[in-house]
């Protein structure tokens, strides 16, 4: 089951007073996002307009795997199928008839001519045969792998195109053939026949558009970026439609080793950024990793595009699938009719605009074919014809994707625009589940209930969503759906917080951009409401990045949380002493920035420890608000300097002067003699790590003036004046 794609998720303010109570919404109300569900008897226009389709039938099933190419009869159809290289015709009234089966295992190609003449074209070790009158007879082999396409020429004769030689041979009634073109191509893959004669060929490989004359004249029309030019369809106006084809799902395999990779002219090492004529693709050619069908396989493009030729305006891009692997294209019923795989659907084209008609079983539709009441179409896996009847269905129904609200949420009211005719119907049913895929695990659908608004209350909390909604109809008549919107509010849950740390001593944190000159760089005014002052930070931003300063005498918390439910979260702050476990205290609250810089001089010195709190009460009704707390490891604040201890001499020359700090370890013992520079002092034990130090200066009888600098990880200094200890 297919995951919602398309929907939208929007979001409603619903309680006046609140600045973010939020219900949310999965809004539906485009093609792609209807297309996102499974569709039974409905189609959808480009607006996003969801009816009843018109009415098909399936006219046969085939018991062969695959079915291959279609064509019209006076009284029925002719298919060629594979893999036993059957030809089969399909009657009006779905009998299915064996007219011969060829000695090649695929039917590539179908033709037949206005008498019922049926002409084949099997592969591989190409063959071309003619059925008339109840007897078949192979009348032409051109020594071709391949026979992809075959079309009358206007005077009895038949064109045949061929790969892997990319030739075109004329074959006369006789069965004479001649070679009419030999491309520089591999395939020669598709092709129409003009009004005013000569032809239209498409190539795979290097994706031409050749118009080919009648005496084998050729002249290049359009070079695709894509590499193969998989149909055809004739406009009335003496134009004609072509699908460029790069899919991993083409009959052509497209080898490193063959014209493929080679359209560069120079062994396939170039990288095309666009073709000559401006399709926005890449596409690299590689000597190394092979296409895959069509596909090249650092192909960004899409896997269909949609031309149209005319002789007045050239060649005009007018519909790209990024997905969908059109096979068969027909013009009809002042149309364009389009069929696709890998998902089975059939669109027609018109008024610039793509409408889905049909979307299958069968994950291929493979060819089109005229018929009285719009296309027959002929599918594969599994292989099917089907028709077109007079009048609409009266019955469809689309199942949407799985909706997913990331939190197991109650579900509220859909409600859906559109019209319903008189005698026309829309119902709606629904079911949920914890599960990303429905099973056994879900609630049953919901009976069908009719409405512009369905309420959803009764339905059971669940994360995942999935609504049906069935239309009913008549021959002349369809609802239409325009747009579907459900609510939706999440269970609360908890913000959580995942990390909560103190800077070091002095450390602050200010904008990337922070100009003393132009911002707030001392402490505000103090807090009236309490004993500390903060920085002035400036409003909240979002993404805002911060680079650290240092400031004597302050400290910064820096947390970072997140709530499940995306809802906006405010902070607040307050401390204890290490030794009293319930006298906490408030520093600060409404909070919205992730980090708070204080000034600690106002604290005594001593352990603390402090505690942010994440709230959610932005977005939620005061019933609903949830909070976490996390408390921080030990924090030392130490506002005083290191003490000097004993000074005693330590021997001829030498002083031991003791020195310590109740709270920090000492960072630096510097001595100056006579006012010269600082010198880092000898410690003891060679280590300065720890609260009491012993340091042995060196000193002589020149020395009057003898100076210790002491200065602790918290970084307070003193300094003090041993010169009366000098011996």
């Amino acid at each position: 089951m297919k995951s919602v794609g398309c929907l939208i998720v929007a979001a409603l303010s619903l309680a006046p007073g609140l600045r973010a109570t939020e219900v949310k919404i999965f809004l539906t109300q485009s093609q792609s996002a209807f297309l996102e569900g499974e569709l039974e008897s409905l189609s959808v226009d480009p607006l996003g307009v969801l009816r009843l389709a018109d009415r098909t039938a399936r006219v046969a099933t085939i018991e062969e795997p695959f079915l291959l190419a279609a064509s019209e009869l006076p009284d029925g159809w002719v298919v060629g199928t594979g893999n036993a290289g059957k030809v089969l015709k399909i009657h009006r009234d779905g009998e299915v008839e064996l007219l011969f089966e060829a000695d090649e295992p695929e039917i590539f190609a179908i033709w037949a001519d206005s008498e019922g003449t049926i002409y084949a074209g099997s592969s591989p070790q190409g063959s071309v045969y003619r059925h008339s009158g109840g007897e078949t007879e192979k009348i032409f082999s051109p020594e071709q792998t391949y026979i992809w396409d075959l079309v009358g020429d206007g005077n009895d004769g038949l064109l045949v195109a061929t790969g892997t030689e990319g030739k075109l041979f004329r074959v006369s009634p006789d069965g004479t053939g001649e070679l009419l073109y030999d491309s520089n191509d591999i395939h020669l893959r598709s092709m129409t026949r003009l009004e005013e004669g000569g032809a239209l060929v498409g190539t795979a490989g290097e994706g031409l558009v050749l118009h080919i004359a009648e005496d084998g004249r050729a002249r290049t029309l359009y070079d695709a970026a894509a590499p193969e030019i998989v149909a055809f369809a004739s406009d009335p106006k003496g134009g004609a439609w072509f699908a460029a084809l790069a899919s991993e799902a083409s009959f052509v395999d497209l080898n490193p080793s063959g014209k493929a990779q080679q359209k560069s002219g120079n062994g396939g090492e170039d990288k095309e950024e666009s073709d000559k004529n401006g399709s926005e693709v890449e596409v690299e050619a590689s000597s190394k990793a092979p296409a895959v069908g069509s596909r090249p396989p650092s192909f960004s493009g899409a896997r269909s595009e949609l031309f149209h030729w005319s002789p007045d305006t050239g060649v005009v891009s007018v519909w790209k699938f990024k997905e969908e692997t059109i096979f068969g294209l027909l013009w009809e019923d002042e149309r364009l009719w389009v069929g696709t795989g890998l998902d089975g659907k059939l669109y027609s084209y018109q008024n610039e605009l793509m409408v889905l008609e049909k979307d299958l079983d069968e994950s291929q539709i493979i060819d089109l074919v005229p018929g009285s009441a719009g296309p027959a179409f002929a599918t594969t896996n599994a292989a099917a014809l089907y028709r077109f009847e007079s009048g609409t269905e009266t019955k469809g129904a689309l199942t949407s994707a799985v909706a997913d609200a990331l939190q197991t949420s109650t579900f509220g009211t859909l409600r859906w625009r559109g019209k319903t005719p008189d005698g026309t119907r829309a119902r709606f049913s629904f079911r949920g589940g914890l599960s990303a895929t429905p099973d056994n695990t879900w609630t049953d659908w919901t009976d069908p209930t009719e409405g512009k608004e369905i309420s959803l209350r009764d339905l059971e909390p669940s994360r995942y969503l999935q609504w049906r909604v069935e239309l009913l109809g008549s021959e002349d008549r369809t609802p239409e759906i325009h747009g579907v919107e459900i609510s939706y509010l999440q269970s609360n849950q908890k913000p959580r917080i995942e990390q909560l740390e103190t800077l070091g001593p002095g450390q602050i944190l200010v904008p990337n951009n922070f100009n003393p000159s132009s911002q707030i760089f001392e402490p505000a005014h103090p807090n009236r409401d309490g004993i500390f002052s903060a920085l002035g930070a400036g409003p909240a931003r979002e993404g805002r990045s911060l680079k650290a300063l240092w400031k004597r005498g302050y400290r910064t918390l820096r947390w970072k949380a997140s709530d499940p439910n995306k809802d906006q979260l405010t902070y607040a702050l307050s401390f204890r002493r290490e030794d009293d476990a319930d006298g906490w205290l408030t520093m600060a609250d409404d909070l919205e920035e992730d980090h708070y810089s204080f000034d600690s001089t106002v604290l005594p010195d001593g352990e603390y420890r402090f505690r942010i709190t994440a709230s959610d009460a932005p977005s939620n009704l005061e019933r609903n608000q949830l909070d976490t707390s996390k408390v921080s490891e030990l924090v030392i604040i130490d506002h005083s300097p290191p003490a000097l201890g004993s000074v005693g001499a330590a021997g001829p020359g030498r002083l031991r002067v003791a020195v310590e700090d109740v709270h920090s370890i000492l960072r630096e013992t510097v001595v100056s003699v006579n006012a010269g520079p600082w010198e880092e002092a000898t410690v003891a034990d060679d280590l300065l790590d720890a609260h009491n130090e012993a340091l042995l200066i060196d000193v002589d009888q020149d020395t009057s003036l003898l100076l210790v600098r002491l200065t602790d990880s918290s970084f307070n200094i003193v300094t003090y004046d041993l010169s009366e200890h000098l011996p």
